[in-house]
């Protein structure tokens, strides 16, 4: 059987699906979220990590998130009987993603600027389709292999470009992305198969209540400054609202709804998008330096993601 990693059109993909016209505009609605919103939070957890710790910053954000969630289903009557092993894949989901995931890429923003976070995060989809080829045993044709080697001649480019060498604890945010890359991976391909709660909305609310807490008890663990909430600037705050309302709400639960929907791979082509935008808003806003080098490997990585995209897989 074969597996598209090509640009065959949604639309033909979702009629393989079996999903009607609203289900398809959700889709490209939940495309737009994640391509764009998830491109801009690069720029804003880089401005509230500067003020309050990563992992206190996590908790925050994906706890109140859950909460909301969960009172919207509720209000809503929306919130249907969940089974316990639902739940449980749901946690399993949220530390994966949210705890592992999004804490230590937050973390790895206090060495990394917000663009080069995002260039590098624009890899998942090589290290996806490796993680396939080794725990699915996805074929890899040579198409593929093309990508996967200009991806990693522009992560190699980015990593050791001469402005690293000006910041030298730089390597600590190299470590934490690649890590990061491979807890999502993981952690996509484990949502693509796990029985989670059927409802989209409330099991994006398990995963952000268990990620969040368990990001609550690792921030007291690490002994991260409470008190730092207290004195966030206005930036901060409103820095720290559009995080919870639309990367965590928007986002995360178009994520999930496309996981279910789409094949892991084409979810994954948000990283296409996410790196230009974060770019862009770190330049403007943050001032941030992009440099002909970095400019060079983004070409090289993102072209490697389009050979991955376009070729075509059997497994």
């Amino acid at each position: 059987m074969s597996v598209s990693y090509g640009y065959v059109s949604y639309s033909d993909q979702l009629q393989g699906k079996g999903m009607n016209k609203s289900d398809r505009l959700l889709v490209i609605l939940s495309f737009g979220a994640i391509y764009f919103i998830w491109g801009s939070t690069y720029l804003f957890n880089k401005i509230v990590v500067s003020e309050v710790p990563p992992f206190l910053l996590g908790s925050v954000r994906f706890f109140s998130a859950g909460i909301i969630i969960m009172l919207i289903a509720t209000f809503l009557r929306n919130k249907p009987k969940v089974k316990t092993h639902e739940i449980r894949n749901a946690g399993i989901a949220g530390i994966l993603f949210l705890t592992l995931g999004n804490g230590i890429a937050v973390w790895s923003l206090q060495y990394v600027d917000s663009g080069l976070t995002a260039l590098l995060i624009a890899a998942q989809p090589l290290v996806l389709l490796l993680m396939m080829w080794i725990l699915e045993g996805k074929k890899i044709l040579m198409k593929s292999m093309i990508g996967i080697a200009l991806g990693f001649i522009g992560i190699y480019l980015l990593v050791f470009q001469n402005e690293v060498e000006a910041h030298p604890d730089q390597w600590k945010g190299f470590i934490g992305i690649f890590f990061c890359l491979l807890t999502w991976g993981y952690a996509s391909l484990f949502v693509a198969k796990a029985d989670l709660p059927k409802n989209f909305f409330v099991s994006s609310g398990y995963q952000m209540l268990i990620g969040g807490s368990l990001m609550m008890v690792l921030s007291g663990l690490l002994g991260e400054d409470f008190s730092s909430l207290l004195g966030l600037s206005v930036k901060g705050k409103l820095s720290m609202a559009y995080l919870i309302v639309f990367g965590s709400i928007a986002a995360f639960t178009a994520f999930n709804f496309l996981l279910k929907r789409i094949s892991p791979e084409k979810v994954a082509t948000n990283t296409y998008i996410n790196p230009v935008v974060a770019l862009i808003l770190g330049a403007l806003v943050l001032g941030e330096v992009i440099t002909w080098l970095a400019v060079l490997a983004a070409a090289l990585l993102l072209s490697g993601v389009f050979f991955i995209n376009s070729a075509r897989t059997k497994g």
